[in-house]
């Protein structure tokens, strides 16, 4: 089973055990048994008994503007929900001391990474000095933190100085200023804001095969967003899946500033960069590497669920989470 990404604009369609797209250039078959997931950049129709399809057979369907933009998911009922482990979930956001104690290890797992990362360029002559120190100032400054904001805000200071040397990492046509977001102001920011949506996602399709509840977050205040599981642990991985991934399309040449369009929105990619950066997002979610606990290749779409399952241990109790580390 793997991810669809649907570009065109036409109908989704139930035919038998099999979804249709239907386009101007005609219909695509897609058999069930071997789509895990949709998503859907192009203006589509699709009806209720579409979606009751979807939901029976648990295929996520993850919905994008027209610039790109995460709009959300249609998240079928849970298959695998525990109650048992949603209670525990609760137990742990409810109280302060351990739902601090799984915000800190998303934030040192994010913050280490960062650093490997800059280490990496650092042994390639590129000055990141003053990222490392930040960093390697707010990972000292981790334990004083006493609340989940006082966190963000530790990481956020880090990630501005991370982000103030990618200048020297990146040799693109295009500049690259401050950080922003709804809209990105430049083309480096709408890689950054595309590639984030893009693992936002990546991260709840593999809670859906796990048994937490994606509602209940640590790091990211639990309200009447949707979602926060995921974002939590999506800090983990944006250093290792999204920015290597921008700095690889864009010192390569792969992404020029012809794929971007700007406009009173902001800048975006256009349809042609899309499919550029969605290519290379689902190669390297099948890049494999040693795993060194279970001493075998594993892939980084299952180092998501992995990490998924560590969390589900701590909250049973049987295991500490640690975050997932890049090996330098």
């Amino acid at each position: 089973m793997k991810p669809v990404y649907v570009f065109s604009s036409g109908r989704l369609a139930r035919h038998q055990n099999t979804i249709v797209l239907e386009t101007d250039e005609g219909k695509r078959f897609l058999p069930v048994e071997q789509v895990s997931e949709l998503y859907i950049f192009g203006e589509v129709d699709l009806n209720k008994r579409f979606l009751e399809f979807v939901a029976r057979e648990g295929i996520l369907l993850h919905f994008f503007n027209r610039y790109g933009y995460y709009s959300g998911t249609f998240y079928p009922r849970e298959y695998l929900a525990s109650g048992a482990l949603i209670l525990r979930q609760v137990e742990h956001y409810l109280d302060q001391s351990r739902r601090l104690l799984l915000a800190r290890a998303f934030v040192r797992g994010s913050l280490r990474n960062i650093r490997t990362v800059l280490l990496y360029y650092r042994r390639r002559q590129v000055d990141v000095q003053e990222a490392l120190e930040v960093v390697d100032q707010a990972l000292a400054g981790l334990e004083a933190a006493d609340s989940p904001p006082a966190l963000m805000a530790l990481e956020g200071h880090a990630r501005e100085a991370y982000y103030a040397v990618w200048p020297r990492i990146i040799d693109a046509e295009f500049p690259f200023g401050p950080r922003t977001r709804r809209p990105p102001r430049d083309e480096t920011n709408a890689l950054i804001s595309f590639g984030n949506s893009l693992l936002y996602t990546a991260v709840l399709a593999q809670i859906y095969q796990t048994h937490l509840d994606p509602r209940i977050g640590y790091l990211h205040e639990t309200n009447f967003r949707r979602h926060t599981l995921n974002l939590d642990v999506a800090e983990i991985f944006k250093p290792v899946l999204v920015d290597r991934l921008i700095f690889r399309l864009v010192n390569r040449g792969q992404l020029q500033r012809r794929h971007f369009v700007t406009g009173a929105e902001g800048v975006f990619l256009d349809d042609d960069g899309r499919k550029l950066v969605v290519e290379a997002w689902e190669q390297t979610l099948q890049e494999t590497y040693r795993h060194p606990t279970l001493n075998r290749s594993v892939s980084y779409r299952t180092t998501l669920r992995l990490e998924l399952y560590k969390i589900e241990k701590h909250l049973l109790g049987e295991q500490e989470f640690l975050p997932f580390a890049l090996r330098g």
